[in-house]
């Protein structure tokens, strides 16, 4: 987590992300209801607010890469979003042109969410734990939801935040299971988070759980099977020790809606019979998928950072945690007095165009600009210092370095005051930023999700004895196989194993 706090150390993240006015006031239709209200945003300004803000989402979390698999999922966005409120016959003509968005981000956590003006994601680690497509479609059908009752906007509306919250509140007060979405993505402080996941309203949330029902069940699917992903929600809040009082928590408690999930189901399996599964393409599609952190992307070991695909490393100081994004590693000192962002500067051709652009920034004072270390890689190094926004003096070390046709950057923050004694931390890193030649780690290969018949009749714990990789647990396999370890399996049945 990097933030803006009292040691006055600034996000760069913050600084690029959250830029945002205060929200206006819109009297318009909400096009689940039909009723009037006021909302903080018109509905081209919701297009455009999640318009602008898919590029950060994308570089954030990294697409899935797999066209086949997002075609798919957007495929069954589109049939879902076909029987929305937004589609329906006499809807406003502006909500049945809107387009809508679905992507597929590459990022193990288990989460869904959605954007004001039509922009869905779903992450690979939530696509592991369904079993089948009409729990998909129930998920899909929430996030529609979303979009469809304007929750965005009216919260913006009713608490007086800007167009960062309903960012802020979209990713993180969305998130199906874990609450820090919005700490990663917007480099929010720890209770401006907070404050934004448990401010939004449960009658929303439960109002998205309803549409996801009525969706999935328009389209034949057999939507009490959603409440089954609702009892894995349950279970993994319960192992990881993260479960909060349901009075507190902005959604309603995973055991609550598991229950409200079948009874809604059954409400409409009266009224649309259904019983759409699914189940063998689901498992076709998503047969193989990337589970848990890809090293490809990078990872730490004995400390240094490797980047297989880029192929680079870099030792990591002692005492420094590494937050490793698509488009950025983050590490960050263990007492939060210090970071280092590391980056690719796409913007300039050469390390010394690109140190002599930084050191040129308004607000940055004493700025020194030198080459690199004759020792390491062609590169550029600027010292300046700059005012934080609560007017303490902070020391930025930036380093540019030419390597394999592009500049990567390694830029050091620390209070001006106490910089000489990170200095060496930086230099560390930035100075021996060197090509990874090892063949073995250049190799690695991450583990992935498949589905097999069960090799034969017993408890699910007895079929997956000796199957588990390292770090997996047996629960988590049963939690991903929506089983219980002592749970009959019978030979043949397809589960998921990971190897």
């Amino acid at each position: 987590m990097i933030r803006l706090n009292a040691h006055g150390l600034a996000t760069l993240a913050a600084l690029l992300l959250i830029g945002f006015g205060a929200a206006g006031c819109a009297v318009s239709t909400n096009p689940v209801t039909g009723n009037k209200r006021a909302y903080a945003y018109t509905w081209q300004e919701e297009i455009a607010i999640g318009r602008d803000a898919d590029p950060q989402i994308v570089a954030q979390y990294g697409k899935y890469g797999s066209d086949e698999l997002e075609s798919y999922i957007d495929s069954l966005g589109q049939a879902l979003l076909e029987v929305s409120h937004l589609r329906r016959p006499g809807a406003d003509p502006e909500w049945q042109r809107t387009p809508f968005t679905f992507r597929v981000l590459d990022s193990p956590v288990v989460n869904a969410f959605a954007l004001p003006g039509g922009f869905v994601y779903v992450t690979r680690g939530l696509l592991a734990h369904l079993n089948n497509e009409a729990q998909l479609a129930v998920v899909i059908g929430h996030e529609i939801g979303h979009v469809a009752g304007r929750h965005g906007s009216k919260r913006a509306m009713n608490q007086m935040f800007g167009q960062a919250a309903v960012l802020a509140g979209a990713v993180g007060g969305q998130a199906l299971f874990g609450g820090n979405a919005a700490q990663n993505v917007l480099g929010l402080g720890s209770d401006v988070a907070n404050l934004m996941f448990l401010s939004y309203g449960r009658n929303d949330e439960r109002e998205s759980d309803d549409l996801g029902v009525e969706y999935a069940s328009l389209l034949g699917y057999d939507a009490a099977e959603g409440s089954a992903f609702f009892r894995s929600l349950r279970r993994m809040s319960e192992k990881s020790g993260q479960e909060i009082p349901s009075f507190m928590s902005t959604h309603p408690d995973p055991g609550e809606r598991e229950g409200t999930i079948q009874r809604l189901a059954a409400e409409w399996e009266a009224q649309v019979p259904g019983n759409r599964l699914e189940d063998a393409r689901y498992r076709r599609m998503t047969d193989g998928i990337v589970w848990g952190e890809d090293p490809r992307q990078g990872f730490t070991r004995e400390g240094m950072f490797f980047h297989p695909d880029l192929r680079f490393q870099f030792p990591v100081p002692g005492g420094f945690r590494v937050i490793n994004q698509p488009s950025q590693v983050v590490l960050v000192s263990s007492n939060e007095q210090a970071f280092m962002l590391f980056t690719i500067e796409s913007e300039h051709a050469t390390a010394r165009l690109a140190a002599e652009a930084f050191a040129a920034q308004e607000g940055m004072t004493g700025a020194t600009t030198t080459a690199a270390p004759a020792t390491s890689l062609p590169g550029w190094t600027v010292v300046a210092n700059v005012a934080a926004q609560n007017g303490q003096e902070l020391r930025v070390r930036a380093h540019y370095i030419e390597y394999n046709g592009s500049v990567y950057s390694f830029t050091g923050v620390a209070a001006a005051a106490d910089y000489d004694s990170w200095k060496g931390q930086f230099e560390l890193s930035s100075n021996n930023f060197r090509p990874l030649t090892d063949e073995s780690i250049l190799a690695t290969q991450p583990d992935r999700l498949l589905w097999e018949a069960a090799p034969g009749t017993g408890t699910f714990q007895s079929l997956i004895s000796g199957r588990l990789p390292e770090g997996v647990s047996a629960e988590d396999m049963a939690i991903v196989n929506q089983l219980n370890l002592g749970d009959r399996v019978s030979a043949g049945k397809p589960l998921k194993f990971v190897r």
